[in-house]
């Protein structure tokens, strides 16, 4: 099957069910439907004949339409549902002449393309959702079987204490809850009908405006606002603002994995499979190529999500060129998270962990990632400034004596007269020094799953 848009970027970052979405068949239906239900709606309350909305909605199918001829009509019709709105017309005329005089009775071109592009989004928003649904599943497993998997914590991408593979992953599980979440509450005012007619008031329907109106939303399924909404882009904006922080926390994940991914490092891993991640001359390479999506639609998406932003002040009751701006926006940002996601999922699902060499790196520094458990316990016995000097020093004495901390700390005096070697073995282990590490894997699992009751 060809892919919709016939790019040879498509299947790296974006999901083929989301290019369908947005592709010329997806845009072109989505207002045919609108037209559909204008007449239907129109019909039930008896604006116009009931015999003609058969006639009309047969010529509202996608495939009946030249999209090339439509692509040559808008560059000089300045939008697309002017020349598409045509071509509907003269398809009914010539089954129902009669019927073609009711086509888009009230409405205007954007009510066409606003309501159509939210019943793509739609679509888009259910396809995100249960990617996001997936993701989190799969992430909530990994979280639980590594819940007490140490690995070196690193801050200014140095070694600092031991935390768990659990608690980072739980990290990237609770963006996605987050981000599920925000989704759910923009629902509401996002999936709603566009219809104002030329300058917003529904004028030229008179009293029947509001009745009509009713309908319609309720053919499309759509919520009816307090009022049109042509050039007031918030609801849109707020959906790409809401993509944009799903991107980025999908770049976040990606770019932990791909640290995590160094050879220097080699903790945690993409899945594997043939011809995954290799080079044109170097065989033995296993590059990240799953977490390079992820973290190149973080770098692409709020570039668009600045357009989405930069558009909004919007002039008067219609816009000129700002409004246009949006058009393929949004759906580009709709396309560059399911890519991401799409990644995400095989990442999450095939995660391979090296739990040995995690445990092999997180002694590279011979104890030193332990040096503030020790440290802690000391400032109780001497004081803490006095406490913190003393680490500080057998800290630096292990790294010229190229000597493990354990051993440093065994043979200071000040050390053992406070504590044991017995408590020092135990302070050492990095086991024993990950504090709230599994408290906050089952914090995020709990709110994870509380989306799915």
């Amino acid at each position: 099957m060809q892919r919709p848009g016939n790019q040879l970027f498509d299947a790296y970052f974006t999901a083929l069910t989301m290019r369908e979405v947005f592709s010329d068949q997806g845009r072109v239906q989505a207002m045919l439907d609108f037209e559909s239900a204008l007449a239907r709606a129109e019909a039930r309350v008896g604006l116009i004949p009931h015999s003609v909305v058969a006639p009309i909605e047969a010529a509202c199918r996608a495939g009946l339409y030249d999209f090339s001829a439509l692509g040559e009509a808008i560059a000089c019709a300045g939008n697309s549902a002017i020349p598409l709105v045509k071509a509907l017309g003269k398809q009914i005329a010539v089954h129902d002449a009669d019927a073609e005089r009711y086509v888009h009775l009230g409405a205007t071109s954007q009510d066409v393309m606003d309501s159509g592009l939210v019943l793509q989004v739609r679509s888009a928003l259910c396809l995100i959702e249960a990617d996001l649904a997936r993701l989190g599943a799969a992430l909530a497993t990994q979280a639980r079987r590594h819940i007490a998997t140490p690995l070196a914590g690193r801050t200014w991408l140095q070694h600092a204490t031991p935390v768990t593979l659990g608690m980072k992953i739980a990290g990237w599980l609770g963006a996605v809850t987050r981000s599920q979440q925000r989704l759910q509450a923009l629902k509401p005012r996002l999936l709603v009908l566009q219809f104002g007619g030329a300058s917003g008031t529904l004028a030229a329907l008179g009293e029947q405006a509001m009745p009509i109106a009713e309908a319609l939303a309720q053919e499309l399924q759509l919520t009816l606002p307090e009022q049109p909404w042509h050039t007031q882009r918030d609801r849109l904006v707020e959906f790409g603002a809401a993509l944009g922080l799903i991107a980025g926390s999908l770049g976040k994940l990606g770019r932990d994995i791909s640290l995590l991914m160094q050879t220097e490092v080699a903790e945690v891993f993409e899945p594997s499979a043939p011809g995954k991640g290799g080079s044109s001359t170097m065989p033995h390479k296993r590059n990240p190529v799953g977490a390079a999506v992820l973290i190149s639609a973080a770098t692409r998406v709020p570039g668009l999500l600045s357009t989405l932003f930069s558009a909004m002040p919007q002039e008067h009751e219609r816009s000129l060129g700002l409004w246009h701006a949006e058009w393929e926006t949004l759906p580009e940002i709709c396309c560059l998270v399911s890519g991401a996601l799409q990644q995400a999922l095989l990442l999450a699902e095939g995660l391979e962990v090296d739990a040995q060499r995690m445990a092999t790196n997180l002694d590279l520094t011979q104890g030193l990632v332990l040096a503030e458990a020790v440290s802690i316990v000391l400032a109780q016995r001497i004081g803490r400034e006095q406490a913190h000097h003393l680490l500080e020093l057998c800290c630096k004495r292990a790294v010229a004596e190229q000597r493990h901390l354990r051993a440093v700390l065994g043979d200071e005096p000040r050390v053992t007269a406070e504590l044991s070697g017995a408590q020092l073995d135990q302070l050492m282990n990095p086991a024993h020094y990950l504090g709230q590490a599994k408290t906050w894997v089952e914090r995020a699992l709990a709110e994870h799953l509380a989306l799915t009751v």
